[in-house]
């Protein structure tokens, strides 16, 4: 299984920033794709999560914030950030499990400037 994300960068504080996640070597369709972020001197945390049927869950500190969607035909997933915040500032990871075991994307850094 490989992940593949991208589309990190540096933002103003308020504006937008879309990730993307790519995953390989998997029946992409018949998985739950995951979001986490994790801040500097902090554990990892769950951001997002969309099913293989497309319900969404969300953590309270983005709800009405961040959109993840998927895209079966691309095998892609993605994270639309809107109204950042500096406490949005973190890595951010991909996340599938296949065959009980735990697959990460390279993460990809979101710098978001007051």
């Amino acid at each position: 299984v490989q992940l593949q994300a991208s589309g990190g960068g540096l933002v103003q504080s308020g504006g937008s920033l879309t990730l993307s996640c790519t995953a390989s070597r998997i029946m992409f369709t018949h998985y739950d794709i995951d979001w986490y972020r994790q801040a500097p001197g902090r554990q990892r945390e769950l951001v997002a999560t969309i099913s293989s049927s497309f319900n969404t869950n969300y953590a309270d500190s983005v709800k009405g914030r961040f959109t993840i969607s998927r895209d079966n035909y691309r095998d892609t997933v993605t994270l639309h950030m809107s109204s950042l915040k500096s406490e949005d500032t973190a890595a951010y990871y991909c996340h599938v499990i296949h065959r009980g075991q735990n697959f990460w994307g390279q993460g990809t850094l979101v710098t978001v400037s007051s």
